[in-house]
């Protein structure tokens, strides 16, 4: 594809954006479930919940929690007119990202309080978004 065929497939989308903002308003979806071991089987390949699940289950092995099955979800709301230039004041990047757990364990409340709040703790991608780290941009 050249940059002319990609103008020329974005540009549909890029009118309906100038003329409706809120159809440039989107949710993506990611979902994992815990499989065998420490191991987190995710659906649509994504980062955070993959994350997230593995760090789960091994905090939930950690702190002998059994999990009879444990899915994460996430989703974030973007505004995709911020990545195509439609709008300059429409920001590039998500606005909210949610994170949930949906757990089947007999595990007492608390303990799987402290299971989502250590999980929440050591998951590597989820502090990484949160701290914003700096970012180098090299050609």
């Amino acid at each position: 594809m050249n940059a002319e065929e990609l103008r020329a497939l974005q540009a549909p989308f890029k009118d309906r954006y100038r003329s409706e903002p809120q159809a440039a308003l989107i949710t993506l979806r990611a979902q994992g479930r815990m499989g065998e071991g420490i191991a987190c089987r995710v659906d649509t390949g994504r980062a955070l919940v993959a994350c997230a699940g593995v760090t789960l289950t091994a905090v939930a092995t950690a702190l002998g929690i059994h999990l009879k099955d444990a899915s994460v979800s996430a989703e974030g709301d973007l505004d995709v007119r911020g990545t195509l230039g439609v709008a300059k004041d429409a920001p590039v990047g998500f606005r909210e990202i949610r994170l949930r757990f949906d757990l089947d364990t007999d595990a007492p409340a608390e303990q799987k309080k402290k299971l989502i709040e250590l999980t929440e703790r050591y998951c590597v991608v989820l502090q990484t978004l949160r701290q914003g780290p700096p970012v180098r941009v090299a050609a």
